[in-house]
């Protein structure tokens, strides 16, 4: 795109209003992180700067998100032992991943995590968010433990509560709620309830707790480094973090496309990102990724360019080097309604409210991912609900594929000889021919659509004993599209099953994809050359021919 001067100004304006929102956004992920807003800050500046600079998606706006903030928490309580340190390190490692994933160019390949997982874990990760910053509301520190944690802080939080604490949190969430969905265009709602909830903590409810002063620090290299065992055991959670980042941010990039027409470059995203995480962690702070907050608010504003993200980054980076002692004391509570809020819209409210009618198997992973989220880990929650996920949807393909798996007898009269049940002289063409009406010694496995390893278990028994019941069986793979290595294997039980049976084999309609899958395994090894035909006429002219001469049985091809 051409920079003129509308375009520059557009992506001025877009920058400077989608970094009026990153500010108090990442400020509360690093007070909800538990490494400071200044962690927040500093991984909002280097995301945004490096992500708008060498990512994929034009009008995207990085920094830290919820998922990731959320994750970073288990990352620093259970695989850094509590060391910032050595969860700086573990990002590091996710970001080299991500941008190992983009140089591979399977970044697309990324956004096939099912929905039903990712809807689970940010379902899971907002209801996180939203109960551990209740304490905060309450006027209490925030508690460390994640979910469970916030939860068993709360008694205590009662007890102790802050009447101004809560009603500048109140006034937060309620006007950020309240605000109408067409002027969110102009001013985000998480913003409009910070000043709204700020305004009223500053001048009226002053007994609220404030972040009294914002500290300014230079930005450093905070990296350690780490021993070979830490490494081996960083793996995990390093992995994980890059594919929540990833998914994170190439949903963020469709939400982008979605506004603007374009199209984002995926593997492009993905060594953004991975640049943004290293550089975030090199210097103390919060990984991320695309921000679909801060990244609507750009577009909306008229961003068309990489210039805005880097005006949105710039600005954030005079914040925390120069400006931020301007600030005024923001009440703790304010901060933690905008968090709620933002919790609330990362629930999947679109699929909360039809869980009644989802399948019994999809709402049994989004029930176990959303769960585990909570009451146990995002890690394992991801890795968890991937995997029965992966089970779910494979007995679904199970039974479509071998719906399409037709296993049939071909009478003679009818295969063999051709006769026409409406023809007059069906009665006499029976007589000449001796034919049994029930006679059926050919039968006809059909291979239609497509075969996987999900329908590789159950292809044998199903087929298996049919064979037995023939003289000659045709395989047909003319209406196959894709056979892989599982079935191809299963295929060769099936040949066996039929020289063991002294059955004649006979294969027809092989060709593409389905041919070269097997050949290359050699599945057709024993069948001979001349059993291997193009179409169901010279199926049946063999099949006549085999009939007649029943001492040449099945051989080495």
């Amino acid at each position: 795109m051409q920079l003129d001067l509308k375009t520059i100004r557009g992506d001025i304006l877009g920058g400077i209003t989608a970094s009026v929102v990153a500010l108090p956004i990442g400020m509360a992920f690093g007070i909800a992180s538990g490494m400071g807003i200044l962690a927040g800050l500093y991984g909002a500046v280097a995301l945004c700067l490096i992500g708008s600079i060498f990512g994929g998606t034009k009008t995207q706006i990085s920094g830290p998100t919820a998922p990731m903030t959320v994750a970073m928490t288990v990352v620093i309580a259970t695989y850094a032992d509590s060391s910032v340190a050595q969860a700086l390190v573990i990002v590091v490692f996710a970001g080299l991943i991500q941008v190992l994933l983009g140089l591979s160019r399977i970044g697309r390949f990324v956004v096939y995590t099912p929905y039903v997982v990712i809807s689970g874990f940010m379902t899971g990760i907002g209801l996180i968010i939203v109960l551990v910053h209740l304490p905060p509301i309450l006027g209490s520190p925030t508690p460390g433990g994640g979910a469970m944690g916030a939860v068993n802080a709360l008694p205590e939080a009662f007890a102790a509560v802050n009447l101004h604490a809560v009603f500048v949190a109140l006034v937060t969430i309620v006007t950020g709620f309240l605000w109408p969905k067409q002027f969110r265009r102009f001013i985000p709602a998480p913003l409009l309830g910070l000043i709204a909830g700020g305004l009223l903590g500053y001048f009226w409810l002053t007994g609220a707790p404030t972040l009294a002063s914002f500290p300014i620090e230079p930005l450093k290299f905070s990296l350690e480094v780490p021993s070979a065992g830490f490494l081996l055991r960083a793996i995990e959670p390093a992995l994980i973090l890059a594919l929540l980042g990833s998914v994170d941010s190439l949903l963020t990039s469709l939400v982008a496309d979605s506004m603007t027409g374009t199209s984002h470059n995926s593997n492009r995203e993905l060594i953004g990102q991975g640049l943004g995480n290293i550089a975030a962690g090199l210097i103390g702070g919060l990984p991320g990724a695309g921000t679909t907050t801060c990244t609507v608010t750009n577009i909306m504003s008229q961003g068309t360019t990489r210039l805005s993200g880097i005006v949105c980054g710039t600005l954030l980076l005079t914040v925390v080097l120069w400006l931020g002692k301007y600030l005024p004391p923001i009440p703790l509570s304010a901060l933690a309604g905008v968090m709620v809020l933002v919790g609330l819209e990362i629930v999947d409210w679109n699929l909360v409210k039809r869980l009644h009618r989802v399948q019994a198997y999809y709402l049994s992973v989004v029930l176990l991912t959303c769960g585990l989220t909570i009451f146990v880990d995002l890690v394992t929650a991801v890795a968890v609900g991937l995997i029965v996920a992966g089970l779910t949807h494979a007995a679904q393909l199970e039974s479509l594929e071998l719906d399409n798996l037709k296993s049939l007898p071909l009478l003679d009269w009818k295969f063999l000889h051709r006769l026409d049940p409406d023809d007059p002289a069906f009665e006499e063409g029976m007589e000449e021919t001796g034919v049994d009406i029930f006679s059926a010694r050919v039968g006809l496995v059909e291979f239609n659509g497509i075969y996987t390893v999900a329908s590789s278990r159950e292809l044998s028994s199903v087929i298996g004993e049919d064979i037995k019941d023939h003289e000659v069986v045709i395989f047909d793979f003319s209406k196959t599209v894709h056979i892989d290595d599982s079935v191809a294997m299963v295929i060769v039980r099936l040949i066996n099953i039929v020289v063991k049976s002294d059955t004649h084999l006979i294969i027809t309609g092989l060709g593409g994809a389905v041919a070269d899958t097997l050949n290359s395994l050699d599945v057709l090894n024993q069948v001979p050359e001349a059993h291997v035909v193009q179409d169901m006429d010279e199926c049946r002219a063999l099949a006549a021919q085999l009939l007649e001469l029943e001492d040449e049985k099945i051989g080495p091809r």
